[in-house]
């Protein structure tokens, strides 16, 4: 199947991957350059970064990408959220998604700064709201997704309902592993897809090696859902934090930070998610899609080799 470019507001990608956002420094522009440059959507994740540190990410993104589209990931549920926004905004971000709760306001300030925004939903009733409110572009994610999940429901299930609900562009979202999940996917009516858990075995995700070889060697057993301060569920890798989290028995955090609108101070989760990044995954969570477990070579390669890869995979599925 000769696989679509993906358009969204004034920009067009060739490939119609775009590169999920993966915060606290999992997805920094070097990834998002790389992806860009590979003709997708790369997209630097800024929840945990301070607005300095994003503008120099976006900067080096942008040096890397050879004229790409670059995008931000941010979470709702961050505290410094509109700072974030305001730095990419300055920074002239192609696209801003946001996830971890929903903003009506987002839309507004993305249409006076002409810099369009994409939720991420798990519903046709928020993808509707979404259009009415002025959004570019919508990204479904279903219950396969690593990380924070908005749903218990799968994205083939919810892909049909979103896609008959709005006449926005549709990007799914949630346990893409391989070309035959992308055709899939646009068989159900998406006009591309996001995937985070492919690129963490990238040369430039920033995740220590502790982190990937943890993918590499998970299994289907490996893969849980957690609870988490931010309010969502979680699904992650079993590590021996995590094993103490489903025992419910974690460590309660010594200070804050402050770094969310609400926490339930069950747990750090920033501190648990930097432990890991820096390869201390003892301590720390370790973020994964449900079917991280499927994905057949997980060898470590440039980026621009993974979605040559998914291309021509997705090219070889017949009718």
């Amino acid at each position: 199947m000769k696989l679509p470019e993906l358009k969204i507001a004034n920009f067009t990608a060739k490939v119609p991957i775009i590169q999920g956002g993966m915060a606290i420094r999992i997805s920094t522009g070097e990834l998002a350059g790389a992806v860009a440059a590979a003709g997708g959507i790369g997209v630097i994740g800024a929840s945990g970064m301070t607005f300095e540190e994003l503008a120099s990410e976006i900067r080096l993104a942008r040096a890397k990408a050879k004229g790409g589209i670059i995008g931000i990931n941010i979470m709702f549920a961050a505290r410094e959220f509109w700072g974030i926004v305001k730095t990419a905004i300055k920074e002239k971000i192609d696209l801003v998604f946001v996830g971890a709760g929903f903003s009506r306001d987002i839309f507004k300030v993305g249409q006076e700064n002409n810099t369009p925004i994409v939720p991420i939903v798990s519903s046709a009733r928020l993808a509707k709201t979404s259009d009415k409110l002025g959004a570019a572009a919508i990204v479904v994610e279903g219950t396969e997704a690593g990380g924070h999940l908005g749903t218990d429901r799968s994205i083939k299930e919810i892909l049909p309902e979103v896609r008959r609900a709005t006449s926005l562009p549709v990007v799914a979202a949630g346990g893409i592993t391989n070309g035959q999940d992308i055709v899939d996917l646009l068989k159900l009516g998406a006009n591309g897809v996001q995937i985070a858990t492919r690129f963490v075995l990238s040369t430039e995700c920033n995740a220590a090696l502790p982190y990937k070889k943890r993918y590499q060697e998970a299994t289907q057993d490996d893969v849980v859902k957690i609870s988490s301060p931010v309010g969502l569920p979680g699904r992650a890798l079993k590590t021996a934090f995590v094993e103490k989290l489903l025992r419910k028995d974690a460590p309660q955090p010594i200070g804050c930070d402050f770094c969310l609108k609400n926490c339930s101070l069950e747990y750090c989760i920033i501190q648990a998610l930097i432990n890991s990044q820096h390869g201390d995954i003892d301590n720390g969570i370790v973020f994964s899609g449900a079917n991280v477990w499927k994905i057949k070579d997980r060898s470590i390669k440039p980026a621009a080799e993974i979605i040559k890869e998914l291309v021509k995979e997705a090219e070889e599925v017949t009718a």
